[in-house]
């Protein structure tokens, strides 16, 4: 599946109607799957209250209050004059079943749903005036609210909080990406007759689902051995950090990996593991890190000041190699970039914008950008870490669809270093083994709750997860919806 933005959505669109799909038709398709999906969300409402713009959205409302009132539902409508195109004709064929009342004589008494339909995508600045109005009305109606496509106002200020979003053909960025995301409630993903081939086109970012994440699983033959399925070396730790390498090599096992070796400064005190190899460094200059025959690296947690020769040292190797933490500086990232090592990045927000000489702000604003920009500038894989993940390489992007807030905690990224060297160790690309380390890593984190998480009960539930992925018990946050449903 992709992530569709609002351009790309208003392309396939386009290029349906070239291929022979009516827009009138698309339009009917996505008002009766809004009626739907609202019905389906509140099956004990009989008020429906439909607010109701001059484009495609408000057509799609349109439609849909048509739908409901064929239904036996009480329905009220309110909108400006002048729709446009498919939407004039929607209240064309509407204003045969009811009357359309002016949308400045709105009225919210007595509804149970209020169906929002005043904007979608194309919205390029914050609503003002009666429009905000309207909005914080929607809000304090205390009535249930279901959006067509997104909630009016996104991604501005203000907007409409829903309990529903029904997504019409794809999922947008407002569904996926937070704070926005909180905006939609409950999402509903609604097909509406475009051709598939418009909806998986190869240039969109990939939004991570359990099938194509539990075809990358590496499989394990019956006579493997520790030496056979994945050796990882974790390089790191500091006085004040030894938490960090021994977290990663627990993620590490968890994921997976054979045999397991932490690198640290001796005078660190690092306590890795019970099963892994213990590798105390008196100088990162003198390591004999090569002793540990790994196949991949996780370099960087919790390194301090060390972190950057911790880096320099993991180099020599020339082994696939994760950069977290205290190696993410934009000279350590180019010299593995230079040496052609296979590698992956996993900067936050604000190592993130260490790496491009920016704001936190800017990044977090803008994470898409932000992990291609990075992808592009250092020539790696990087995993974006947010709320969602972004993972990116040059000419590639995917979302990630797991996890949850509870996952903000110290020590998680740890695991999660861990994790996607276990799986490049395996065998994995560096594309593959971020994917589908991060999806396995926010797998784990949904077992939990929304707070009092820690970072090794993430490492911990990665089997759990795994047996789940593998067994097809994973589905994505949004509901799938029915073409034509009744």
């Amino acid at each position: 599946m992709r992530l569709f933005t609002p351009e790309a959505m208003r392309a396939a669109d386009a290029r349906a109607v070239e291929l022979g799909y009516p827009s009138l038709l698309l339009m009917e398709a996505a008002g009766r799957a809004v009626a739907a999906a609202a019905r389906a969300f509140r099956p004990e409402a009989r008020s429906f209250v439909v607010a109701a713009g001059k484009g495609n959205n408000g057509g799609d409302g349109l439609v849909a209050a048509r739908w409901l009132r064929m239904w036996g539902f009480k329905v009220r409508v309110f909108a400006p004059q002048g729709h446009r195109g498919d939407a004039a004709q929607a209240r064309a064929a509407l204003e045969t079943h009811l009357e359309i009342e002016p949308l400045e004589a709105l009225d919210l008494r007595g509804a149970d749903v209020i169906l929002d339909a005043l904007f979608g995508t194309g919205l390029h600045r914050p609503l003002e005036g009666a429009w905000a109005d309207i909005v914080a009305r929607i809000n304090s109606s205390g009535a249930s609210v279901a959006a067509v496509d997104v909630p009016s106002g996104l991604p501005h200020t203000p907007h409409v909080k829903a309990d529903l979003t029904v997504a019409l053909a794809g999922l947008k960025p407002a569904h996926v990406f937070y704070p926005h995301r909180a905006a939609c409630g409950k999402i509903q993903l609604a097909p509406i007759g475009l051709p598939p081939e418009l909806l998986e086109a190869s240039d969109l970012p990939e939004l991570l689902e359990p099938a194509s994440m539990r075809a990358l699983l590496p499989q394990r033959p019956g006579d493997a051995h520790k030496g056979s399925v994945g050796r990882v070396l974790v390089v790191g730790g500091a006085v004040e950090y030894t938490g960090a390498p021994a977290l990663a090599a627990l993620g590490a096992y968890r994921a997976g990996a054979g045999l397991v070796t932490v690198a640290y400064p001796a005078e660190a005190r690092v306590t890795p593991p019970l099963e892994a190899v213990r590798l105390p460094v008196s100088r990162w200059q003198d390591a004999r890190l090569h002793e540990a025959r790994a196949e991949a690296l996780a370099v960087g947690m919790g390194g301090g000041k060390g972190g950057g020769a911790a880096a320099r040292a993991a180099l020599k190797l020339k082994k696939p190699t994760l950069l977290d933490a205290d190696a993410l500086y934009p000279e350590v990232v180019r010299a593995y970039a230079g040496a052609a090592v296979p590698t992956v990045i996993t900067p936050h927000p604000g190592e993130a914008a260490r790496l491009l000489e920016t704001g936190a702000d800017a990044v977090a604003r803008d994470p898409l950008r932000s992990a291609c920009e990075l992808a592009r500038r250092f020539r790696t894989t990087v995993v974006l870490k947010g709320g969602p993940t972004v993972i990116c390489e040059p000419g590639r992007t995917a979302v990630n669809t797991t996890g949850n807030p509870a996952m903000a905690t110290g020590g998680s990224g740890d695991v999660l270093s861990g994790v996607i060297a276990a799986f490049m160790a395996a065998g994995l690309e560096p594309w593959d083994a971020a994917r589908l380390g991060v999806y396995l890593h926010g797998l784990a984190g949904d077992h939990y709750g929304r707070t009092g998480l820690l970072a090794r009960d993430l490492a911990e539930a990665l089997p759990a997860a795994r047996t789940n992925l593998e067994k097809g018990n994973c589905e994505p946050y949004w509901e799938m919806g029915l073409l034509n449903q009744h």
